[in-house]
């Protein structure tokens, strides 16, 4: 059977008895495209080996094909062979054994420091919306929490007298993290000056927006990248941003990572290992720079 007519097949075995969506067909037919381009000697389904997607695909890996782009071609050549196997048109199928390469870390984007002190003076202070915004911006770099974990703050959750914050993380695990000097301050201006005059005032919540209601995750990250933009930052920045910078700057001025796992809540000193990396390629790069201008 031509390969054509087996592919033809196959893909409407998986819209009928898979129910794949259109999106993902499509994206198995490039795949076979890009095959039938590199391989038009193999015109026949017959002659799809797995030694012959073997070789395909370490020639992709050769070339330094994005591992996510291998891995998703090598899923769908062990499906097909799979399926040519079981109408009788192939002799063999993919080996459990045989694993594509490993997909990269995707690192953080992560500020400098100067970036976020320009971001950080971005808001309007003398406005209600600035003035909540800063301390929102400082609280969030000062404790590196999670966009959700801001929004969701009580005024309960703050001891500024000890400088403390009260966090309610994920699988509701609390932890506190101290505040810093500036944050506080710009906490307290807050707290006491256009919140105090707020329809919310006597609420639970710590940021309100006019309407008194808690500050939205989506009009934070539409803020962050709004007062980005304003500053220049030609980087894709998030309000999470804020908190790979938080984590990063910390194992730059010498902090262990056993306390940076513990301020970010992570459960697994795994996840918080990635951090190491971003600090060290950044302690690298700025070397590197260094070298060349001297």
């Amino acid at each position: 059977m031509e390969l054509n007519e087996a592919a033809s097949r196959y893909f409407q075995y998986l819209i009928v008895e898979r129910g794949d969506s259109p999106s993902s067909i499509e994206s198995y037919r490039e795949d076979l495209f890009a095959f039938e381009k590199e391989h038009p000697e193999i015109t026949q389904a017959e002659e799809l080996s797995v030694e012959v997607i073997k070789g395909y695909l370490s020639s992709l890996l050769e070339r330094e094909f994005a591992p996510s782009s291998i891995l998703r071609k090598l899923s769908f050549f062990r499906r097909f062979l799979l399926f040519l196997v079981e109408e009788g048109y192939a002799a063999e199928a993919l080996p459990p054994s045989f694993r594509g390469p490993k997909k990269r870390k995707r690192l953080p984007n992560v500020l400098s420091t100067s970036e976020v002190e320009v971001l950080l003076s971005m808001p309007d202070e003398a406005t209600e919306r600035g003035a909540r915004d800063k301390a929102m911006l400082e609280t969030m770099y000062a404790t590196g929490l999670r966009v959700s974990e801001l929004c969701s703050l009580k005024k309960r959750n703050l001891d500024l007298s000890s400088s403390l914050l009260r966090v309610v993380g994920k699988g509701s695990k609390e932890r506190t993290v101290p505040l810093s000097d500036y944050a506080r301050e710009c906490l307290l201006s807050y707290l006491n000056g256009f919140r105090a005059h707020n329809k919310g005032a006597r609420g639970p919540y710590l940021f309100l927006n006019r309407a008194g209601k808690p500050v939205s995750r989506n009009y934070f990250f539409l803020a962050v990248r709004e007062y980005a933009a304003k500053a220049g930052i030609d980087k894709r920045v998030s309000p999470h941003t804020l908190r790979h910078s938080f984590a990063t700057h910390l194992l730059e001025n010498g902090a262990d990572l056993r306390s940076v796992q513990a301020l970010l809540g992570h459960s697994k000193i795994k996840t918080t290992e990635i951090y190491t990396e971003v600090s060290s390629r950044r302690i690298i790069g700025a070397y590197d720079l260094y070298m060349k201008r001297h």
